[in-house]
């Protein structure tokens, strides 16, 4: 999934400032580069996503964070938001999809 949503963002002529296996690794990679977006999934290993995306926030509260879930994951959405995801995408999705989505919180 991840090389999916990196493969798309690059055609679309995004930089991607950077990869994460696991929660963990994604609050610190977000506090080490500070990118303009975080995509998180919701399934992560050591960290969910939503644990990741609390971290973040609690961090920098302004961070735009878009979570990607699986079908059937609309409790862990609801909650995502609650949390502060600014926006977030159901799997399957594609790629026209995510960048119209990655448009949209980037103009805010």
């Amino acid at each position: 999934m991840r090389m999916k949503i990196k493969l798309a963002l690059e055609k679309a002529g995004y930089e991607i400032a950077g990869e994460a296996e696991n929660g963990l690794d994604g609050v610190s990679q977000f506090k080490l580069l500070r990118p303009d977006l975080v995509t998180l999934d919701i399934t992560m290993p050591v960290m969910s996503g939503i644990e990741a995306l609390r971290e973040i926030k609690k961090f920098d509260r302004d961070a735009k964070v878009l979570m990607v879930s699986a079908m059937g994951q609309e409790e862990i959405v609801r909650e995502a938001v609650l949390s502060g995801a600014n926006n977030f995408i159901v799997k399957p999705f594609s790629d026209e999809r995510l960048i119209q989505t990655v448009e949209k919180l980037l103009s805010i």
